[in-house]
């Protein structure tokens, strides 16, 4: 029998990726470019870290969410959270919209083509709308589901040669921006799309598996292995393969191959955390990334001043020195994270949005 008990490494992994997107976003935004040096130890490894922040989101959200899905369907009850999986990516698309109206300069009759710009909660939330129309397109063929999501995600990364510097001219604009990045795009459904094929890939084996005798030991030490493969030898891998069969997509691919190798760094956060898991139920960390939705807008609000345009980065914006920054990213972190825990109600509106939609569609 499946476990039903809540996976608490999720909520941990999601926590960090969160924290580090506030320090990051406020780092990158407000210090000084002067102090942007490559060859600095510190720097380096921030920057390194920086990376694996999106990566995880994806990664996790596809994870979870198809993991539920997955529980939901092996009690025939999946309909409501189909129907909650196609709304919640409406509205995380919508909320992602939202962070970019200016209210003062609309309402004074200027619009900017900024509002079409497609960021990280537009994506995730068009991926989670994919994955449910995948799963129900294969949920009575499990084995060929898992295949699919395997094999999405590894086309998505592979083929990243070709859309890199995609341009679109013949599509409306809110459209051509989830493709191509020429508009001030931040992120595009590919290749991110890509992370949440394989975290629901992952999902997959979870939910065959999860309840077996020493899975949990087994899989932090293939996460913490196939992790350390796709670092260190992904791009290898792939010129074998080119190779073999001469395609040269796949020299391409290796050529630049920063996809897999972030996806192992994922992965090897995945079992660190997967590890520690019994110490962090009912932790900060673990409330933490039950609030990321709120962090997240709260932050945006903030930083970068949505509805208003007043935000730190208007007053600061690349003005900061090392010791400035980083102190000031501190405060950051502490300030969301209290308003999100004792003020703000996003997460709870967005969801009772959610029910409410769904259940009129049902009546």
């Amino acid at each position: 029998m499946l476990q039903s008990n809540r996976l608490y490494f999720i909520d941990a992994v999601r926590a960090f990726a969160i924290l580090m997107m506030l320090q990051g976003h406020f780092i990158d935004t407000l210090i000084d470019p002067v102090y942007r040096d490559s060859t600095n130890i510190v720097y380096n490894v921030w920057s390194y870290f920086r990376g694996i922040t999106a990566p995880t989101f994806f990664t996790i959200s596809g994870l979870v969410f198809t993991y539920l899905l997955l529980r939901a369907h092996s009690k025939n009850d999946d309909q409501p959270r189909i129907r909650k999986g196609f709304f919640r990516g409406l509205l995380l698309i919508g909320i992602g919209y939202s962070l970019r109206i200016n209210l003062i300069s609309w309402l004074s009759g200027s619009f900017s083509s900024y509002f079409f710009v497609i960021d990280v909660l537009q994506c995730i939330g068009l991926s989670l709308i994919i994955l449910v129309s995948l799963h129900i397109l294969f949920k009575y063929y499990s084995y060929i589901f898992s295949i699919i999501l395997f094999a999405l995600g590894c086309l998505c990364f592979v083929s990243e040669p070709l859309y890199r510097d995609l341009v679109i001219d013949n599509l409306p604009l809110p459209i051509a921006n989830y493709m191509t990045k020429i508009n001030g795009s931040i992120f595009t459904i590919l290749p991110w799309f890509g992370y949440s094929a394989f975290g629901a890939f992952i999902s997959t084996v979870f939910f065959r598996h999860v309840h077996r005798n020493r899975f949990k030991l087994y899989t932090v030490i293939m996460f913490f292995i196939v992790g350390y493969f796709l670092i260190n030898y992904s791009s290898w891998l792939l010129l074998k393969l080119h190779s073999m069969t001469s395609i040269e997509l796949l020299k391409l691919s290796a050529s630049y191959n920063y996809l897999f190798t972030r996806l192992g760094n994922v992965l090897v956060l995945f079992g660190l955390f997967y590890a520690l898991e019994r110490f962090l139920k009912q932790s900060i960390i673990a409330r933490i990334g039950e609030k990321t939705l709120s962090i997240y807008v709260i932050h945006f609000i903030i930083l970068f001043g949505s509805f208003t345009s007043y935000g730190l980065k208007r007053f600061l914006n690349q003005t900061l020195n090392p010791t400035e920054v980083i102190l000031g990213a501190i405060l950051f972190v502490i300030v969301v994270c209290f308003i999100s825990f004792h003020y703000a109600k996003t997460n709870t509106f967005v969801y009772n949005i959610n029910r409410k939609l769904i259940n009129r569609f049902k009546n």
